[in-house]
């Protein structure tokens, strides 16, 4: 079940109506709209990980939708990456799935095309640094744009308020 401050619980399936309206309704002010789901996680007893389903349209802000899982602990940086990044592959997928093909999501699916945030950065002393190649190659691969830190804002700032 996904949450959204804007429309309360919902289904995955019901979220793209719910991008079209904000699609639709930000159409008028000539900017992209873009829709980028990113996934962080936090280690507590289990592993606390988010999702999040973000759409900005540039300038006039936007709205987004998360989910909240939990799975054994996962200790090791490297499979805790790669988990987040499946899980944000299998929304990106679902999100595809629903909307690809039904005329009724056709102009949008067409003019925001979804990407993936990581939340992985470059820093010299980041312990996720190594690994950035390797994420981006795989998630480029299965067809989605791909940013990471600083860029990566709903994986690294939205996900990760909410994982906390």
């Amino acid at each position: 079940m996904y949450r959204s401050h804007t429309y309360g619980n919902l289904r995955i399936e019901q979220i793209p109506d719910k991008i079209l309206i904000f699609y639709k309704d930000h159409l008028q002010y000539g900017m992209p709209v873009h829709i980028i789901v990113g996934t962080d996680s936090q280690n507590f007893d289990d592993t606390k990980i988010v999702s999040v389903i973000a759409v900005i349209c540039e300038g006039h802000g936007g709205i987004f939708f998360y989910e909240v899982t939990r799975r054994a602990l996962i200790r090791d940086v490297r499979t805790k990456l790669h988990v987040e990044t499946n899980d944000s592959l299998k929304v990106a997928e679902t999100l595809v799935g629903i909307m690809e093909g039904n005329e009724i999501y056709e102009e949008m699916f067409l003019n925001c095309p979804i990407a993936i945030h990581v939340d992985a950065g470059n820093s010299r002393n980041g312990k996720t640094r190594e690994l950035i190649p390797e994420l981006v190659g795989w998630i480029k691969a299965c067809g989605y744009d791909c940013s990471v830190k600083p860029d990566s804002f709903v994986a690294s700032t939205i996900a990760d308020r909410i994982s906390k």
